[in-house]
């Protein structure tokens, strides 16, 4: 199957460009619904990181403390070093299985994989084609502040830890615009989404 990787910095818009492309019947595999299940109860690495930063990432119902465990990572590039190495290949394998499925149950003749770090973890070697959500870093931090209830601090040290808008943008086959309104960027998934098709009864 025709695989287009999507991807974009923080509060860029992927969720909505992701969103858009359902609405043309075409199946979206979430890396973010992968990296929270490789850390469910019961998940191998669930155990390895609670052994490693101790219990206090857990929350008492046995959940991953994630903003406990962002607040550490991201303040110690060892500490996340150490974490993406023991979660990556695991995201990667539901991925890959998630993909494999898609192209057995789903009739569209392409899908996406909507990814924040296609780019940064690898994941673009599984893709024909890269899409990139862009928008400026100002818009960037608002969106993101106040979409999440995060400082602009925090939101700044998440985007520093993201590969820069201008490799993202270098690293892309096609760019979304989004630093206008909703009904703009959707006008433009439209109409990658019939090029896409166009790619995808050609590949």
């Amino acid at each position: 199957m025709f695989i287009v990787g999507l991807t974009g910095g923080i509060g860029s818009g992927k969720s909505a460009a992701a969103n858009r492309f359902r609405h043309h019947g075409v199946n979206v595999v979430d890396a973010d619904q992968a990296a929270r299940f490789v850390v469910e109860p019961g998940q191998p690495a669930l155990a390895h990181i609670a052994s490693h930063f101790g219990s206090h990432v857990i929350q008492p119902d046995g959940l991953l403390d994630r903003a406990a465990l962002r607040q550490r990572v991201f303040d110690n590039p060892e500490e996340r070093q150490w974490l993406e190495q023991l979660l990556h290949p695991l995201i990667r394998q539901e991925i890959v299985q998630a993909l494999a499925a898609s192209a057995q149950t789903h009739t569209a003749p392409y899908a996406i994989l909507e990814s924040p770090l296609l780019i940064e973890s690898g994941q673009s070697e599984l893709v024909q084609r890269v899409c990139v959500v862009d928008i400026p870093e100002i818009l960037q931090l608002e969106r993101a502040s106040a979409r999440d209830g995060n400082s602009p601090e925090q939101i700044r040290k998440i985007m520093d830890a993201q590969i820069s808008r201008a490799e993202r943008c270098a690293k892309a086959d096609d760019i979304l615009d989004n630093g206008g309104s909703l009904a703009a960027l959707e006008r433009q998934v439209d109409d990658l989404h019939q090029r896409y098709l166009q790619l995808a009864q050609s590949a």
